[in-house]
């Protein structure tokens, strides 16, 4: 399970801005996971919850937004999301595709006080 040093490289970094900030707490986090980044949103969730203790961000409340597929074909230009891990363009049926987003997971969001 992953997801457990994930959550604890989360926390860390809100932690650190925390004090850039000279914040006292964290209140919310906000991050983006794509699909194709290989993290289980439902178990970094409970790592979270567990390793958040103790810290700054003790309460803060954690939003997970799951990033679609969006990928951009090589062969006609379109660029759309994929709902299945069909990786065929919906306009041409080519395969020849380009991620764009959803491989990755990112920090969108920090509210602190």
């Amino acid at each position: 399970m992953h997801e457990l040093s994930i959550a604890q490289s989360l926390l860390k970094l809100c932690e650190e801005n925390a004090v850039k900030n000279n914040a006292k707490e964290v209140t919310k986090i906000e991050i983006k996971i794509g699909r194709l980044s290989g993290i289980e949103p439902h178990y970094l969730e409970s790592a979270f919850s567990v390793c958040q203790a103790e810290t700054i961000c003790e309460n803060a409340k954690l939003i997970i937004n799951v990033q679609e597929i969006i990928v951009k074909c090589k062969e006609c230009g379109n660029q759309s999301e994929l709902s299945k891990n069909e990786f065929l363009c919906p306009k041409c049926n080519s395969q020849d595709l380009e991620v764009i987003d959803g491989e990755d997971m990112y920090l969108m969001k920090l509210e602190m006080i």
